[in-house]
């Protein structure tokens, strides 16, 4: 996760080795991403799984999205508020799965939430391969295209099979497609955290009234068996002028 911040938040006057930037940034996250999966299936396929490795999964795919997406937002490559949806939803998520770990339930991954993932995955690495990294100072904005990019994109399409595209049109294209993935990324999200909340107030709600209930019998009981002593013992006697 520090690489891919240096490397998509740091400009260069050039290529890194050879490698432009976008090509470095997307084969980092990609790694990064693709470790994140692979550690978790053979983790499970090999009987290793750990209450670290399930505490600290997770955390690792949060703080790699998050890097990634405020990278984006410092580069004037995704919008704030879509940003702040989806890590918002991460925190939400993290705190429903706490608070039911800590009832005894488990709460799974739902379609949506991998669905979510997987359209993260790609509008992070087609906005990185749509931005102009090379030679940029830092504050310019890295879009490829000024304002809204769906005009610019519906040009590049209407060129397809009738010229050849430049460089800077499928720059336009990466750039396009992934702005139009953020989109479902933040839907899915909200769909997701619904998902989730219902989960979670559902196989809690019971659980949780149940013991509220228990919690109330016994106190009434307490109460009852102090007025009980109460009544048995009496009130204690006042003393008399010759004890005094």
């Amino acid at each position: 996760m520090p690489l891919l911040v240096v490397v998509l938040l740091t400009k260069f006057p050039g290529d890194l080795f050879g490698v432009s930037q976008q090509v470095l940034g997307v084969s980092i996250f990609l790694a990064a991403s693709l470790t994140d999966l692979l550690d978790g299936m053979l983790a499970r396929s090999r009987g290793q799984v750990t209450t670290l490795g399930i505490l600290l999964d997770p955390i690792a795919d949060k703080l790699l999205i998050s890097a990634a997406l405020i990278s984006l937002v410092e580069n004037h490559l995704a919008p704030a508020w879509a940003v702040v949806i989806i890590i918002g939803r991460e925190f939400a998520v993290s705190g429903f799965r706490s608070i039911a770990a800590a009832e005894g339930v488990h709460i799974p991954a739902s379609r949506a939430g991998k669905l979510k993932m997987v359209s993260q995955v790609c509008a992070i690495t087609l906005l990185i391969l749509g931005s102009e990294m090379s030679g940029a100072t830092q504050g310019d904005s890295l879009a490829p295209v000024q304002g809204s990019a769906l005009p610019f994109f519906k040009a590049v399409i209407a060129k397809i099979g009738h010229e050849s595209l430049s460089f800077a049109d499928y720059k336009i294209l990466s750039y396009g497609a992934g702005r139009a993935m953020l989109w479902i990324v933040v839907f899915s999200s909200i769909y997701s955290m619904v998902g989730y909340f219902r989960q979670f107030y559902g196989k809690l709600r019971d659980r949780i009234q149940v013991r509220q209930r228990r919690r109330l019998r016994l106190m009434a009981r307490r109460r009852a068996r102090r007025i009980a002593r109460l009544k048995d013992v009496g009130p204690e006697p006042s003393p008399s002028p010759s004890d005094i």
